[in-house]
């Protein structure tokens, strides 16, 4: 796990020290070393987090001279033992241990296609010297980010927007599609970032990119809709869920050194911890948060986290933060953002990782169950839903604004279109499976998923150089799960077919237990400093000269915070949050 970046220039030599600059803004993702190469039209740099291979012979930017290959990698390939096999049976020698070498050798052998050979978690550039060409690909379900700027002069990259922002080709005009994506999905989706020209290279996709510039762009992987063939009962479908599971928590074990869960005390976590336990692993290092209580509602679910590591006697560590603390680390955690992050759990993982960084670097982490195996409110109203009123079903059930208020949010120069309700619409058509359910369910894995929920692990993780594996995103666990019936995952609440294998390894409270989401009311509800916070915001001159809302509809939900909450927690923090997040990683003076 770590940070890359680097330049392809179609006209001139690359000016190493620009890449030199968007490598220090990525230190904290790889605090164990840095490297960079350059060679005329090409800089590839890279920060290192040392998981497998410790020695100096992982070290990246990694130089094959007899292949003419040189790469950068952030991630981790979980069977790159079996692939060093294969490839040493075909003649092949290693000079490392490390699963970065496995990549070259791979593609040496494979080309553009050996990104079909990988399971694991991955972005990487392979630069090849006599042809002058790079190829640039990311992972099936986008775990490991890719940003990249192509402005016709040059192919610029990097794992983080804000290390891109650092080199001075970056441009920050917002782009009104990716704003409108924001402040609907409370993401933005697909290639698009804040920036029109800067943007993300999808999940799933590789870029190969000549020294002429021309791009060639594909997509090598997609989910394939379950079949109404489909005949397996129950109890095959779990007895496959089971060994799938544990095929998964088993290969995220690969590392030289330990690793850890991040335990909410929720069935995914919980169940993770159950799996390793079962594989034998003894005295798992375990970590929980909680926050100070509001009222009424816990702001904590050790109850259940305290569960389950008395049951399986792990390593357990509790951190309680304040609400004085929470909102002390508020603008670090922004930072830390590649993009502006709405749900409330973001600060509860980032100040979760920074403590357990000190312990461990390596985590597995429960992220992908509930999008997988149908855990969330808005599923069981797609099951009626019909393809006359599939798409609007979705919206009135996810978005935060319809685009009739949204119309009122914006300031008029932004306003060019209803894009995220285009967008669901265009999804919903266009989707091979036949039934609503089945289409919100993929475009949950293969879109929402990957654009908040992964990106907000990654980021929060990575900011102290913490590395997090997420077993209930294993490709073919997907795969597998997207061909399971719906109502084998809906039934009894969400999640059934889930439930039942768990019951065969969990204690039973933590899987009948309410559905709980990580709990941050303070920051929820915005009042008190939260909402101090969000008037200092709005009360900067940058705020009312950047031009993105309309100020009177801002002043108005100032005024009534408590009427912008949803389901999906405060529309006023998801305002302010984009405002800050632009304070902090754009306005010099903030």
């Amino acid at each position: 796990m770590c940070g890359i970046a680097g330049e392809l220039s179609f006209t001139n030599a690359v000016e190493v020290n620009h890449v030199a600059t968007m490598l220090d803004k990525l230190a904290p993702r790889g605090p164990d070393g840095q490297g960079l190469y350059s060679q005329g039209a090409c800089c590839l740099g890279h920060r290192r987090l040392k998981i497998i291979d410790l020695s100096e012979h992982g070290a990246q930017p990694m130089v094959d001279a007899e292949l003419g290959l040189t790469l950068v990698f952030n991630g981790c390939i979980y069977n790159y033992r079996a692939l060093r096999a294969e490839l040493t049976e075909m003649g092949y020698r290693f000079f490392s241990h490390s699963d970065s070498e496995v990549i070259l050798k791979a593609y040496a052998q494979w080309g553009r296609r050996c990104v079909e050979k990988f399971n694991g978690m991955f972005a990487f550039a392979i630069y090849e010297r006599d042809t002058g060409r790079l190829f640039i690909t990311r992972d099936r379900l986008g775990i490991k980010p890719l940003y990249y700027l192509n402005n016709g002069h040059s192919l610029i990259f990097a794992s983080s927007l804000p290390a891109l922002l650092r080199h001075p080709a970056a441009d920050t005009e917002i782009d009104p599609q990716a704003l409108n994506h924001y402040l609907c999905f409370r993401a933005i989706v697909g290639d698009k970032t804040l920036f029109k020209q800067i943007h993300k290279l999808e999940a799933a996709h590789w870029m190969l990119v000549r020294p002429d510039g021309q791009v060639d762009h594909q997509s090598y992987w997609h989910l394939s809709p379950g079949s109404s063939l489909e005949t397996d009962t129950e109890e095959t479908w779990s007895q496959q869920l089971e060994q799938k599971l544990y095929e998964s928590a088993k290969r995220r074990l690969e590392a030289d050194v330990p690793v850890g869960v991040l335990l909410s005390g929720g069935l995914d976590s919980s169940l993770i911890v159950g799996l390793l336990h079962e594989l034998g692993q003894k005295e798992i290092h375990t970590f929980s948060i909680g926050f100070d209580d509001v009222e009424d509602e816990l702001g904590n679910e050790f109850k259940y986290s305290d569960l389950i590591a008395e049951h399986y006697q792990t390593r357990h560590q509790k951190i309680t933060v304040s609400h004085s603390e929470l909102i002390t680390h508020l603008p670090d955690c922004v930072m830390a953002m590649s993009e502006p992050m709405v749900s409330h759990d973001v600060i509860g993982f980032y100040l979760l990782s920074k403590t357990v960084s000190q312990h461990v670097k390596v985590v597995q982490s429960g992220q992908g169950a509930d999008e997988v195996f149908g855990g969330y409110h808005w599923y069981p109203p797609m099951v009626d839903a019909t393809t006359e009123n599939e798409a609007q079903t979705y919206q009135d059930a996810y978005f935060s604004w319809q685009y009739s208020e949204y119309q009122q949010l914006v300031a008029e120069p932004l306003l060019d279109g209803d894009h995220a309700g285009d967008y669901v619409r265009d999804y919903f058509a266009q989707c091979p499976a036949e039934l609503a359910i089945d289409k919100t369910l993929m475009l949950d894995t293969q879109v929402m998923l990957i654009d908040d929920p992964v990106k907000r692990v990654d980021n929060m993780t990575m900011a102290f150089g913490l590395e997090a594996r997420v077993p209930f995103l294993d490709h073919e666990l997907v795969e597998l799960a997207n061909r399971i019936p719906f109502e084998l995952k809906l039934t009894e609440g969400g999640k059934y077919l889930l439930k039942q294998v768990a019951r065969r390894i969990i204690p039973h409270q933590v899987i009948d237990r309410p559905k709980g989401y990580f709990p941050v009311p303070g920051l929820r509800n915005m009042q008190g400093p939260y909402l101090a916070l969000a008037k200092e915001v709005f009360s900067r001159p940058e705020a009312r000269a950047r031009g993105i809302f309309n100020m009177d509809y801002i002043d108005a939900m100032l005024a009534s915070p408590e009427q912008q909450l949803t389901r999906f927690g405060s529309r006023l923090w998801q305002v302010t949050l984009l405002e800050l997040w632009l304070q902090l990683h754009l306005d010099k003076d903030t």
